[in-house]
């Protein structure tokens, strides 16, 4: 087949892509016959070949969850697909300390609800957000709910939740697990934010939680009611007019002051994901952000008096992209935590490709190596959330990347079309008027989520035809989370426009675990930004108390090491944001071990 590359920089969530005019369609098609027999015997191959199994159960927890996207200002319709393809979260909290993990999921549609999932601990779930205040807050004047991060931001036991929306945040105070208060008037939050996500961070390490927001669209801009329609990116490389992100100090007494321009975050990229780790070990938070439309920043904390940006040197803001997603996880079981940053691959159209950064030994300064390409997790689609954690608890680090952008009309594809504008200038790029009509069509969409399988650190290699069902949707977050106390990462999976998914893991009974629940004394409460390092048959794995991580999406607030058919471990050390440490020798496996700060 002969075919004519000519090169755009296009994407309405940014990049630089190669269009085939002449672009072979595959439809795939499905053989339901016989499907639970050969469900039955890719469980058991799967089982067999990597230690481990997924079984979506969503129905049978008593899950029913459907997400529904933004409906936006009229002038957006013509390509509203693209416009509203976010929205499905999902964060994972035990509200009510019972230790039980349960789940908030958002939903994006004016008088949609989200819901709050409570663990009934007999392997179902049941929504309590109506009786606690949490659902309906997806109402017209105050915009739609993108995503929620959870942390006691008092520091009175009980994790608070922050929903961020495109629109007016909502900061929620936890009453000791049986109800929940709006505080957010009095708050000190901005007015209004579109964002697309939250962490939450104890960036000066005084023992208060503070809070990054990132901004996509500008501030001033109300998505349902815009004033002209030149609101898009100004550049698909190096754009700069979207919203500003916000670093938000916690003042201790229930509010919290913007500090972001005296803290070095001025920024006005448009923020899509973020996280926070102390990547140094200095005591204090570095942290990354992940940009639509150009580069991916690399913030490095100055002792807590705010962040100096040192992108390009560390190489991580060195080229463009569309970045999507931020999470950390040790990968070659170094002790030193790797970033995924997901990006945008369609095979023969764009070749972006996914960056897994790998901590650098050649230079004293903090600076990465991507080892994607390597590592075999370079091309994962159109890729949004991902996760590392151990699926298999075989003592390394797996990885579980969400794809997918728009599924509507098979056959019908939309990327000739929309590569008509992303030749233009800022003038033509940035308004809505002139981009092309969707009609219905798809962009990358009916793709397969991701499941990469460490070999023992070398590499990774894809389980994802074993583990994953058939079904494909246009999947936005994932979480990790152990749903049933069985010593196992089960998945949630948040789709665009479709059901939530919960698979249900079964792990070789082999393979050995231990798990930490930290508690903060000096160190806020959640312990958020503590780390923890495990020492076992001459591996060491560094994991982190995250307060937020991946693409609207939250982890359990436990950390679980695998450790494979070692039944010990040799010693565990933890550094708390407060500088102090603490070291056990070893400790118990095969359970939760509560571990609270030595004052």
């Amino acid at each position: 087949m002969n075919t004519v590359s000519i090169s755009y920089a296009s994407k309405i969530t940014g990049f630089v892509f190669v269009v085939l005019l002449s672009i072979p369609i595959i439809l795939e098609y499905r053989n339901d016959r016989n499907e639970n027999v050969l469900l039955e015997l890719k469980e058991e191959s799967a089982l067999k070949r990597f230690g481990f199994s997924l079984e979506e159960v969503s129905e049978e927890s008593g899950v029913d969850f459907i997400h529904l996207s933004p409906l936006l200002d009229p002038q957006f319709e013509p390509i509203l697909p693209q416009i509203a393809s976010m929205g499905a979260s999902v964060s994972v909290c035990d509200f009510d300390n019972d230790g039980w993990n349960d789940f908030y999921v958002t939903n994006s549609s004016y008088n949609s609800k989200n819901s709050l999932y409570h663990n009934q601990k007999d392997g179902s779930f049941i929504d309590v957000a109506p009786g606690y205040g949490l659902a309906d807050l997806n109402k017209k004047g105050t915009g739609t709910s993108m995503g929620s991060v959870w942390a006691d931001f008092d520091n009175d036991g009980f994790e608070d939740i922050l929903i961020y929306k495109w629109g007016k945040p909502e900061l929620f105070k936890n009453e000791e697990g049986k109800a929940f208060t709006n505080v957010t008037s009095n708050s000190g939050l901005p007015a209004w934010i579109n964002s697309n996500t939250a962490i939450w961070l104890d960036y000066n390490s005084d023992g208060n939680i503070d809070l990054f927001i990132g901004g996509y669209f500008p501030e001033d801009i109300d998505m349902w009611n815009i004033e002209h329609t030149s609101i898009l990116t100004e550049s698909f490389e190096y754009s700069q007019n979207g919203g500003r992100n916000f670093l938000m100090e916690n003042s201790g007494k229930g509010s919290f002051i913007d500090v972001s321009l005296k803290s070095g975050i001025e920024s006005t990229r448009w923020t899509l994901a973020a996280g926070a780790a102390d990547i140094n070990e200095d005591g204090y938070p570095e942290l990354i952000v992940a940009n639509d439309y150009g580069v991916d920043e690399f913030y490095i904390n100055d002792n807590g008096e705010g962040f100096i940006e040192e992108g390009v040197s560390t190489n991580i803001g060195f080229s463009p992209k569309s970045g999507m997603n931020v999470s950390m996880g040790d990968v070659q079981n170094e002790g030193k935590l790797g970033i995924y940053i997901s990006n945008i691959t369609e095979d023969g159209i764009l070749l972006q490709g996914n960056n897994l950064w790998i901590p650098s030994s050649e230079t004293e300064k903090t600076s990465y190596i991507n080892q994607a390409v390597g590592k075999g997790v370079v091309n994962g689609g159109w890729s949004y959330g991902a996760q590392f954690g151990d699926l298999n608890n075989d003592g390394f680090n797996d990885l579980f990347v969400a794809n997918g952008f728009i599924s509507a009309q098979q056959g019908m594809d939309y990327w000739y079309d929309y590569s008509k504008v992303t030749g233009g200038n800022s003038a033509i790029i940035s308004d809505i008027n002139k981009w092309p009509a969707m009609n219905g069509r798809s962009q990358s969409g009916f793709q397969k989520n991701k499941i990469w399988i460490s070999q023992k650190s070398h590499y990774f290699e894809d389980a994802s035809e074993y583990v994953l069902d058939n079904q494909s949707y246009d999947s936005r977050a994932v979480a990790f989370v152990d749903l049933w106390n069985r010593g196992v990462l089960d998945v949630i999976v948040a789709n665009q426009n479709n059901k939530l998914l919960i698979l249900k893991n079964t792990v070789n009974v082999e393979h050995n675990w231990i798990a930490f629940m930290l508690e903060g004394t000096l160190t806020n409460k959640s312990a958020i930004g503590a780390t923890v390092k495990v020492f076992w048959d001459g591996q060491v794995q560094t994991q982190i108390v995250s307060g937020g991580m991946g693409f609207s999406s939250q982890n359990q607030r436990r950390l679980q090491f695998g450790l494979g058919n070692t039944g010990r471990v040799d010693k565990v050390q933890i550094l708390w944001p407060s500088g102090s440490r603490q070291e056990i020798n070893n400790p118990e496996t095969g359970k939760v071990h509560q571990l609270k700060e030595l004052e």
